[in-house]
Parts: C-alpha cells; structure tokens; sequence
C-alpha cells in the first residue's frame, strides 16, 4: 500500500508573524520557512504505519514553486521515499489544492491518504474535505488516535463534545490533529540520504487543473495592541471598574 501525504511551507510557528507595511500581506523576507506542523504529524503517522509493515511506501506532495523543495526535501529525511512538487507560481486555494491532489491520486492509486487538519497561515481546515468528496472516499477529520486492521482504520477524533469513535474502510482521506504523535527529529545523515531520493515536478497546468481563485484577501492587519491592565485595590473597586466599561 501507498501513503499520499500532503505537506505544506508555512512561517515556522515560533516566528512573530510581521505585517507588511502597505497590509498587502505577511512579510517573509528572512523569515524561518517549515512544514506546518499538522502536516508533520501527519507524516509521521505515514511513516509509523510503514515501519509497522503495513505500507510499502509513503510519498509526499506539496503544492508551490521551487522554495516549497526545501519542505519536500525534509519530509524525505524525515523518511518519506518520494516527493511530488506540483509546480505553481501563485498561492492556490483549497478547492485548487484538492483538484491537484487527486490528480496525483489518480496517477498513484494510494490505499490512503493523510492530510493536516489545518495549515497555521490560512486555518481554512477544508482541503482534506474537499478532497474526500472529489475522490468519493471516506474521510476521518480531526483524527487523535488511529489504528489499522485489514481495509478498515479505527478513528478517534476531536468534536466538540468530546472524543468520536469511527471506521472508515480504505482508501481513505484522513486529516490529523495536535495529539496523535510527536513527530520524529531529522538528522544530519538522514538529511544527506534525502538529497539522493527522488522529487519528482509537475507542473499544475500538465494536471489538467485549472485554478480557480474566487476569494481575494483585500488586506491585512496584526491584531489590535491590548490594552493595559490596572490595579485595583478590592473587590468593590474591581466592580465599578466593571460597571464603568459596560461589562457587568
């Protein structure tokens, strides 16, 4: 069996996100660039599942122009055995992103495939959905804990009551959350060994997929700087304060 598993090239998540001057978007001049951290999850569970010998290989896609090789090539020293570049210029949006993917699927008949449940820069939180609909596959969101047996996986999943326990039979698109592994840690021989695997481009016209950008941001804005707390001295206090802004 083969794993698709989709990775994306994010602001690295302990890097203050900056603002450009002019809000036309977020500045990443000398900025920190790695795999959105769910995506990393998700390969790791990828990679876990081959090394319990249920997955022969586990091959990773990502969606951009050639800086997003650098992620790729992680991915394959993480322990991936291929990569997929699916070459575009510009920023594409979920529905875009879907349509590439199951071309790739199409052409590589993967018994799953294992996304991120969101990426940190947009948080759409819809590619993995959109892909199982396209695909006319199961799909298991949020995932936390999953365990394979035969062609059915065992799912529990984060809702908003608590855990879901669910089956989905393969292939399927499964999208992960923060709690189902920590991912593993490259090293420097691992790092040379993936300059030798194989990353294979393809540009997103050659896929046939037409990108269809609806939505547009108009701007951007940091948040608004909070406001400086005070002292109070005691609790009668502490409710005036709170009847004077409106709040109790």
């Amino acid at each position: 069996m083969k794993i698709l598993v989709g990775i994306k090239r994010v602001v690295d998540y302990n890097v203050r996100i900056r603002v450009k001057s002019d809000g036309s978007g977020v500045d990443t001049d000398g900025v920190k660039m790695s795999i959105n951290p769910f995506d990393e999850i998700a390969l790791e569970e990828a990679l876990r599942i081959r090394e319990a010998g249920n997955a022969e290989e586990v091959i990773v896609v990502s969606l951009g122009g050639n800086e997003c090789q650098q992620q790729l090539r992680t991915g394959l020293a993480m322990g991936a055995d291929r990569a997929i570049q699916i070459d575009t210029a510009d920023k594409q949006q979920p529905l875009t992103i879907a349509r590439a993917f199951l071309k790739v699927i199409e052409k590589e008949q993967p018994g799953l495939v294992i996304l991120g449940k969101q990426a940190i820069d947009d948080d759409n939180s819809q590619t993995a959905q959109m892909l199982a609909a396209l695909w006319d596959r199961p799909q298991a969101t949020f995932t936390s804990e999953m365990t394979l047996a035969g062609d059915t996986i065992t799912v529990i999943r984060e809702v908003d009551a608590g855990l879901e326990t669910i089956e989905v039979d393969m292939p399927a698109v499964i999208s992960v959350d923060l709690r189902l592994n920590e991912p593993r840690f490259v090293k420097l021989p691992d790092i040379m060994k993936a300059k030798r695997k194989p990353l294979e481009v393809i540009a997103l016209g050659d896929l046939g997929v037409t990108p269809e950008n609806d939505l547009q941001a108009a701007s951007f804005a940091p948040p608004p700087v909070r406001a400086k707390g005070i002292m109070v001295e005691d609790t009668a206090q502490l409710v005036s304060e709170l009847k004077s802004r409106g709040l109790v």
